[in-house]
């Protein structure tokens, strides 16, 4: 195993999220629907993920067991989600309500791990969700509350894709997600696809724009992420991170002029502020991801 490298480490999760926070502005500016982007971004994603494996010389797993196929399918529920909800209400709202994703996993561990219900979890429950309470007030009158239940909906899938790997980790230490990643991408293109095909096909610039989604926003992010994991933390992981969520609006106020509701933004803060402070007062229980 290599020594670990925190900087590294940190340097290499910053520059996923980098690329990851740069979907919210693409999405907005290009002219398909929402099941024709998600479809092409990760017909692209898979097709480049597959390439970059063979590439660096690392096997390519695509029969998954039960627990890999269930990640599978709820990455490919977060894809679409949030691909929707970045068409129907703003980017922020988007991004800040997928960010929630932490907070169900204290629902959910007790339930599926049988883990203990502490204080804690129950406050940074309680507000996250006056948090979230706030992204439906004041601009649901402009057609923002399906696209806020789908950024719900997308942290939700977020959950239970990262839970599911957790529990296949502990059964099957030092396994890989990717498999369920690229499988995932397969799925949304398979059943996203047949729509997007029968509208306009991409021209030059959209086809430029969904070559940058899937190969830079998809593949080289999670490569970028796995490698930085390697090194850190996973909470160290989740606070760089939310670089994403901070960084993913500024790129669409500066694209389109796009400003999130001024509920939405309180909203925000308050849940990204629950979630670092959940993060950093957890103990430090998960160790780096081993060396493949």
């Amino acid at each position: 195993m290599n020594p670990l490298d925190p900087r590294r480490g940190s340097a290499l999760v910053a520059g996923a999220a980098l690329l990851w926070s740069s979907s919210g502005l693409f999405i907005k500016v290009l002219s398909l629907g929402p099941l024709a982007i998600a479809g092409f971004r990760s017909a692209v994603a898979a097709a480049a993920m597959v390439l970059a494996l063979r590439l660096l010389g690392r096997p390519v797993r695509l029969r998954p067991d039960l627990l890999g196929a269930g990640a599978a399918a709820a990455y490919a529920g977060l894809l679409v989600a949030f691909v929707g909800a970045t068409k129907l209400t703003t980017a922020a709202n988007a991004i800040f309500l997928q960010f929630s994703a932490p907070i169900y996993l204290v629902l959910l561990e007790p339930l599926v791990l049988k883990t203990p219900v502490r204080a804690r979890d129950l406050a940074a429950v309680g507000f996250s969700l006056g948090g979230m309470a706030l992204f439906f007030l004041g601009r649901l009158e402009r057609g923002h509350l399906g696209g806020n239940l789908l950024g719900i909906l997308s942290g939700l899938f977020l959950a239970t894709f990262t839970l599911l790997l957790k529990v296949k980790r502990e059964r099957e230490p030092g396994s890989d997600p990717v498999g369920a990643i690229i499988l995932g991408n397969i799925l949304v293109a398979l059943l996203c696809l047949p729509t997007g095909l029968q509208g306009p096909m991409p021209g030059a610039r959209e086809a430029f724009l969904l070559l940058y989604l899937g190969v830079f926003q998809i593949a080289v992010a999670y490569l970028l992420f796995n490698a930085g994991m390697r090194h850190l933390s996973a909470t160290a992981a989740l606070v760089v991170g939310t670089l994403e969520a901070v960084l993913n609006p500024v790129w669409v106020y500066l694209g389109t002029g796009e400003k999130p509701g001024g509920w939405a933004l309180l909203g925000g803060i308050v849940v990204l502020l629950s979630v670092a402070w959940y993060a950093l007062a957890a103990p430090a229980r998960e160790p780096p991801l081993p060396d493949s």
